[in-house]
């Protein structure tokens, strides 16, 4: 088993285990909403006036669905996957933020910064991060 998961995660790459789980855990949360939906989420009032939530989850589950497959790519190919994992928490934290200017669910600024900062931002710097890092600074014989 254990020579399985290293095999994988060789395969997979540091960019691609991120894809993995970031897509992963999307489609989780898209399904928490499609299988059992709330009646009136509050704070997403700007959603749900042009969509039923069943089709907002949808958005998590297809995007979740693209960055899982992109995970598979070599690196400089899986760039739309980083993409699309920022879709649907970036939808959501503008609906959240929409929903706490307007005074409809004043926790929702609170929502806004929580998709904000540890979605949008990290999926951002996870998109940076490179496949292979070289330690800084180099050893001395290195240097010489």
């Amino acid at each position: 088993m254990c020579a399985a998961v290293r095999r994988l995660t060789r395969r997979l790459g540091r960019r691609g285990t991120a894809l993995v789980i970031l897509g992963s855990a999307k489609v989780c949360f898209g399904l928490g909403f499609a299988l059992q939906p709330e009646p009136g989420p509050v704070g997403l009032g700007l959603l749900t006036r042009f969509a039923d939530i069943r089709c907002w989850s949808s958005v998590w589950i297809i995007c979740g669905a693209i960055t899982f497959a992109f995970a598979w790519l070599r690196v400089g190919r899986d760039g739309l996957g980083f993409y699309s994992a920022q879709v649907p928490p970036f939808v959501w934290g503008f609906a959240y933020l929409w929903g706490a200017v307007t005074g409809e669910h004043l926790r929702g600024l609170a929502l806004a910064a929580w998709f904000g900062i540890g979605h949008v931002l990290l999926i951002m710097w996870l998109a940076t991060v490179p496949e292979h890092s070289v330690p800084h600074p180099a050893p001395r014989k290195a240097r010489r």
